[in-house]
């Protein structure tokens, strides 16, 4: 009898073994599908916040962009309402400088050393 109970004893621990190794299987499941949703929680946390920064940085770059559009327009209006006014006279000082040539000497000219 003690075969017996040895024999019944042995597929008691089997079954508990069994029983542990299908248990920390599960948990080991459990706990990788908690990592993963922990993982991606933090992710979606992260990059919301990273929309946020980069929706408050970018707006300020964009204020820039406008107020450099702005000024560059200002001077181009302000250059062009010169050449208008003054375009003509620039361009007859200009043709005038160069179709009268009054070649000088200078006044001191050096000799080449021989």
């Amino acid at each position: 009898m003690s075969a017996q109970n040895s024999a019944g004893i042995q597929t008691l621990l089997d079954k508990i073994v069994q029983q542990a190794r299908e248990y920390r299987t599960k948990r080991v499941k459990d706990a990788r599908s908690e990592a993963q949703k922990e993982i991606d929680e933090y992710r979606n946390k992260k990059e919301e916040e990273f929309k946020q920064f980069s929706t408050q940085h970018t707006s300020g770059n964009e204020q820039a962009e406008k107020d450099a559009s702005k000024d560059t327009d200002e001077k181009l209006k302000e250059i062009k309402s010169i050449g208008d006014k003054e375009g003509s006279t620039v361009v007859e000082n200009l043709l005038r400088a160069v179709t009268d040539v009054k070649p000088q000497v200078p006044d001191r000219i050096e000799q080449p050393v021989a």
